[in-house]
């Protein structure tokens, strides 16, 4: 019986390890042949290497979605993908007959997963989606952004309106949203849920820490590899760096495009 061989794309070191753990406990017919983690890497990958049986994808890479691999190679083994879409977007997947995890990947929803994935393959047939098309239905505005959110600390329950927001950020696995007064307040989401909750031309995520209004950019400074170093209002104690995967599209962001 041939070996079921297994490709992870996630840029997240610590999802991957735990996917991989997960995957070995409920696969023992399966050997993860290789974890990549970007869009570079996954298109070197696979243009040296002759395709798995099955693929994990996370959507959202440091360099871009993973959908951009799909436009430069041609793919038709089935995939699997993970993210933290809401369910807005997730239709997108149901019609083009794609399999997807939301994060994080649960060990029941998983095996649910791989369940499918094994009676397709017993029946020989997989269907593959159309890449483009769910590109299309997951970028489209859906005119649902969030206006406001709701602010719990202590007894107290307080509401806090999106524009009045200068940057969102992670600090020992906890989340803030910094307002434009420079109060701080915990919010419930991370930030891989809040970049699709928020209005993009508002808001950038210029690394894993940070998210930031427009309007909070008080100062931008060329910085080492192409990399942009900013300066916000109000400050915040930590460097903020735009990362050199998301350089380029940081300065379209700027630029309006």
């Amino acid at each position: 019986m041939n070996r079921i061989r297994i490709l992870i794309i996630e840029d997240e070191a610590a999802a991957a390890k735990r996917l991989y753990k997960m995957v070995e406990e409920l696969m023992p017919e399966a050997d993860i042949i290789e974890a990549v983690a970007s869009i570079t890497a996954a298109v070197k990958w696979f243009n040296s290497n002759p395709l798995p049986n099955l693929i994990f994808a996370d959507i959202h890479l440091a360099d871009g979605s993973s959908f951009e691999i799909f436009k430069q190679v041609k793919i038709d083994c089935p995939i699997i993908f993970i993210t933290a879409y809401d369910q807005y977007a997730l239709e997108a997947f149901k019609l083009n007959s794609i399999h997807y995890l939301l994060k994080p990947v649960k060990k029941e929803e998983l095996s649910q997963a791989i369940e499918r994935f094994r009676k397709h393959s017993a029946a020989h047939h997989f269907p593959v989606g159309n890449f483009e098309k769910m590109l299309s239905a997951l970028t489209k505005p859906s005119g649902k952004y969030k206006e406001r959110f709701v602010i719990r600390f202590g007894e107290h329950i307080k509401t806090i309106e999106s524009h009045d927001i200068a940057y969102f950020y992670t600090e020992n696995k906890a989340n803030f949203a910094v307002m434009k007064d420079a109060k701080r307040y915990p919010i419930d989401n991370n930030l891989d849920e809040l970049e699709h909750l928020i209005n993009p031309k508002n808001f950038f995520r210029i690394n894993r820490q940070f998210i930031v209004s427009y309007q909070a950019i008080a100062e931008m400074v060329s910085y080492s590899k192409a990399r942009v170093l900013i300066k916000l209002n109000p400050p915040t104690k930590y460097e903020t760096i735009v990362s050199t995967e998301r350089s380029a599209s940081f300065k379209q962001w700027l630029a309006g495009e």
